[in-house]
C-alpha cells in the first residue's frame, strides 16, 4: 500500500492513539505511516465492545438477582479473569470462586474487601454497591 493510501478512518481510539502501518513511499521503499484507524478494524472493535458491555450487564443482573457477588460485575468491568484477579489480590483461584457466592462475599472481612477494592480501583463501599465512579 502506498503511504498516501494508508486508511485514516477515525475511530473511538483515534483520539487516544494512532496505529503504525507499513507502506511504500514514492521510491518504493518501506516506511512507517501513522493511521487513525480503518473501517474494518473499527467495526470489529465495536462488535467486541458490544459483547463486553453485554457481559457486564449480565453480570450486574446476576448480582442483583443474588446469583453472584459484586466480584463478578467488577471482574467483567475490569476485563479480569480468575487468574488475573488472583495475581492482583494474592487469593487462590478457588478462594475467589467461593467469594463469587453472595453468601460468602457478605461474610468477607474488611481486610479481604480492601484487597478486592484495591484490585478493582474502587472503594470498599463502591465494591459492595457496584457504584462505579470513573475519574
Amino acid at each position: 500500500m502506498k503511504k498516501e493510501n494508508v486508511p485514516q478512518d477515525l475511530s473511538s481510539l483515534g483520539k487516544i492513539t494512532k496505529e503504525v502501518c507499513y507502506a511504500t513511499d514514492s521510491d518504493g521503499k518501506y516506511v512507517t505511516q501513522l493511521s487513525d484507524g480503518w473501517d474494518v478494524k473499527i467495526t470489529a472493535l465495536d462488535v467486541a465492545w458490544q459483547e463486553i458491555d453485554g457481559r457486564i450487564a449480565n453480570a450486574k443482573q446476576r448480582v442483583l438477582n443474588n446469583e453472584a457477588s459484586p466480584l463478578l460485575f467488577f471482574m467483567e468491568l475490569r476485563l479480569m479473569d480468575l487468574g488475573i484477579l488472583a495475581d492482583y489480590t494474592g487469593f487462590w483461584k478457588w478462594q475467589i470462586k467461593r467469594h463469587l457466592k453472595p453468601g460468602v462475599f457478605k461474610k468477607l472481612s474488611e481486610k479481604d474487601l480492601k484487597k478486592y477494592a484495591e484490585a478493582f480501583n474502587v472503594k470498599v463501599e463502591e465494591l459492595k454497591s457496584m457504584d462505579v465512579h470513573e475519574d
